[in-house]
């Protein structure tokens, strides 16, 4: 991995929870997905393979159909926003599993954002996105707190994707 390649300072930020380097912002959103064991493995599924991306309609262009540690990725919003970025690490652990990815330059914001399901003791499966970042294009410093809340609501939207994925299938 070359760290000279992303566009901030602090890569694998992510792994210590709550970290967030001065200057940027933190993001923090977690979703009840489901319960059970069968739930945890289809919900890892679908954010180690880019399923729930793709479900929440962005393009995901990526050099690997699973992510994996250096496994560029290209995240297109509406069409014509490009946000170019590198999975930095992932995490595949019997109750925990997802990745995390760092930008490159390119992206319209700076900094790393985690995807990870949880499956906590009770049974209770859990999404959590959890980013720093802070603009690094124009337009996105221009959005202030738009861009923000723009952020907030993809991440509460993953969790409601991964829910549709992961609900029980009915026998009718």
């Amino acid at each position: 991995m070359r760290l000279e390649d992303f566009t901030y300072d602090d890569v694998g930020g992510t792994r210590r929870g709550g970290f967030c380097p001065p200057g940027f912002r933190p993001l923090h959103v977690r979703t009840r997905i489901g319960e059970g064991e069968p739930c945890f493995r289809r919900a890892a599924d679908a954010v180690l393979t880019w399923e729930m991306h793709r479900e929440l309609g962005v393009g995901i262009d990526a050099s690997a159909d699973r992510a994996a540690p250096d496994v560029d990725v290209t995240v297109t919003l509406a069409g014509v926003i490009k946000a170019p970025c590198r999975v930095i690490y992932t995490v595949e652990e019997p109750r925990r599993a997802g990745w995390a990815y760092g930008t490159l330059d390119g992206h319209p914001e700076c900094g790393e954002e985690l995807f990870v399901v949880e499956r906590t003791g009770d049974g209770t499966v859990w999404l959590t996105v959890s980013a720093f970042s802070r603009p690094a294009k124009w337009y996105a410093r221009a959005g202030g707190p738009a861009t923000r809340g723009l952020q907030n609501a993809y991440a509460r939207r993953c969790g409601k994707v991964l829910q549709q994925l992961c609900a029980p299938v009915s026998e009718y």
